[in-house]
């Protein structure tokens, strides 16, 4: 092989880990997000609507302040075992990688570089301690002052959650993202 390829390989292929330990972290990573949303039903019928779409979601409610019209509900996330193998088949093909670079540069070590495919599988126990955890989703309501009776409420949780709630129950953005 040019022995001037093999540099180029080795700069892709270390990009190419860092890449993957950027992939790994963001695995976890907290996506928290402000959205609101505003919905053409009444607050009363609203109100059961939204109770019942948390509870569907295993979500209990963790405190209410009427003065506010603020209810915050609590769920455990729990972490999905097909990203957890995705992530430790990847750390492990990244690993193999590198280390047949560096058995390529280094022939006569090449055993040593391919040992640390065995730390792979920590990869995926990082993303299962860190991706299972209670979340809070925190909903503040208020009525909107047009003809039509409406309500403005304003979201706190998971960017997904948030996508989710608001498919179901067919809440509009207002676009007034935070």
């Amino acid at each position: 092989m040019n022995p001037a390829i093999l540099p180029s390989i080795l700069l892709l292929t270390v990009l190419m880990a860092i890449g993957l330990v950027f992939f790994i972290r963001a695995s976890f990573k907290d996506r928290t997000e402000t959205v609101k949303l505003t919905s053409p039903q009444a607050g009363d019928s609203l109100l059961p609507q939204l109770q019942q779409y948390f509870a569907a979601r295993s979500y209990l409610v963790k405190a209410v302040n009427p003065e506010k019209n603020q209810v915050i509900y609590e769920g455990f996330v729990q972490p999905s075992i097909f990203l957890a193998v995705f992530i430790v088949v990847l750390a492990a093909v990244g690993i193999l990688s590198l280390a047949l670079v560096f058995s390529m540069l280094f022939p006569e070590r090449s055993l040593v570089f391919s040992a640390p495919v065995v730390l792979s599988p920590a990869a995926g126990w990082l993303y299962w301690q860190k991706a299972g955890r209670k979340e809070q989703v925190s909903l503040f309501m208020e009525p909107t002052q047009n003809e039509q009776p409406s309500n403005r409420i304003t979201v706190t949780g998971h960017r997904d959650e948030l996508a989710a709630l608001q498919k179901t129950l067919e809440l509009q953005p207002t676009g007034d993202h935070q």
